[in-house]
């Protein structure tokens, strides 16, 4: 799963209809690392490696939205691998929907079902607790925790919309983003209720950077297998150095 976020995975691709296999817990992924880390470029490869599944054309399309702030992705736009054709078909399947707020955010879940006949394979939030303001939360709800409060019932709403579509026979996962200041993310007590998988970033000292799988639901820490990668920012490009399982270079 780590190779998603840097290249396509060597697997073949299958009509969500046809292959008979629908999770009943749908997956939400997690990427938490210290900000100027790469985090969006990380996510909007994993999208695009998602879109590239299929074409415009065919019955397998695979469309992804990728829902974050505009001004902040102006600010910091994110950087591809190198070799990725800038006039690709493929990212006329990322849909960039913008928000401002936990409000927009729930405006697009809550007309998820709308979709009927497709659903994305791929919802991507950038940045996801920033769009909860603390004090306006709090307002809202009357309580000192209303930030947490807002957060879990969109995650609610998210998980609820998930389960829609793969219910429908299209299987869709959800991809957040967040900023951590420590070694672990904010908010783990609540993601650890919801998300099935948890990537964690650190730097390295040196300029680059190891993204790592901390938690995967269901799984102790013995039975996991640890992938790690290794990548860095060089030159406007997404830089892959190495992958490691289990301090094995692969």
């Amino acid at each position: 799963m780590v190779e998603r976020f840097f290249r396509l995975p060597q697997i073949d691709f299958h009509s969500p209809r046809d292959d008979g296999n629908h999770p009943s817990q749908p997956q939400i992924l997690l990427v938490s690392g210290p900000p100027s880390c790469g985090k969006s470029s990380l996510l909007f490869q994993f999208a695009f490696n998602s879109a590239s599944h299929g074409t415009s054309s065919s019955s397998t399309c695979s469309t992804v939205v990728f829902l974050c702030n505009r001004r902040k992705l102006e600010t910091n736009p994110p950087f591809l691998s190198q070799g990725i054709d800038p006039s690709s078909q493929v990212f006329e399947r990322i849909q960039m929907k913008y928000v401002d707020d936990d409000e927009g955010i729930k405006k697009y879940f809550a007309g998820f079902h709308l979709h009927n006949s497709t659903f994305p394979a791929l919802v991507v939030i950038d940045d996801f607790a920033d769009f909860f303001d603390q004090r306006n939360c709090q307002e809202r709800y009357g309580n000192a925790r209303g930030r947490e409060l807002a957060m879990v019932r969109v995650l609610a709403l998210c998980q609820n919309a998930l389960s829609h579509a793969n219910e429908a026979g299209w299987p869709c996962r959800l991809l957040l983003s967040d900023s951590q200041h420590g070694d672990s993310p904010r908010f783990l007590y609540i993601y650890k209720r919801w998300v099935s998988s948890i990537y964690n970033i650190q730097g390295d000292g040196l300029g680059s950077f190891l993204l790592k799988n901390t938690y995967q639901s269901g799984l102790t820490d013995a039975a996991r297998r640890t992938k790690s990668a290794k990548y860095s920012i060089s030159l406007q490009f997404l830089v892959l150095e190495s992958i490691t399982e289990d301090d094995r270079q692969l």
